[in-house]
């Protein structure tokens, strides 16, 4: 791959995936506030908040991040394929060998 596909690659993946966490940040911040009734979603590394909420808090930020990170992860794969016809540079793929 040619110096100027991979710095394209970087470039592509650091603007989506920037664009998507923020976009999953707010969307995990609104569900946090639809759920709660208005509440803002608290500050888990305050010692005032209880320790259940601060868990609930967590468990939820780090799966709304960590599915939106899939998503972007898989919809970027999916371009780069459709643009370039190429697999996209440092894509992690499992071979399973069966037998000897």
């Amino acid at each position: 791959m040619s110096i100027s596909r991979s710095l394209l690659w970087k470039v592509y993946t650091i603007g989506v995936g920037t664009a998507s966490a923020i976009v999953a940040q707010k969307a995990v911040h609104g569900a946090w506030k639809l759920v709660t009734g208005g509440d803002t979603p608290p500050d888990p590394n305050d010692p005032a908040v209880p320790m259940a909420e601060a868990a609930i808090w967590a468990l939820a930020s780090g799966i709304g991040l960590g599915m939106a990170q899939l998503l972007t992860n898989r919809f970027v794969a999916r371009r780069w394929i459709a643009f370039t016809g190429e697999t996209p540079p440092r894509t992690l793929t499992t071979v399973v060998k069966v037998g000897p």
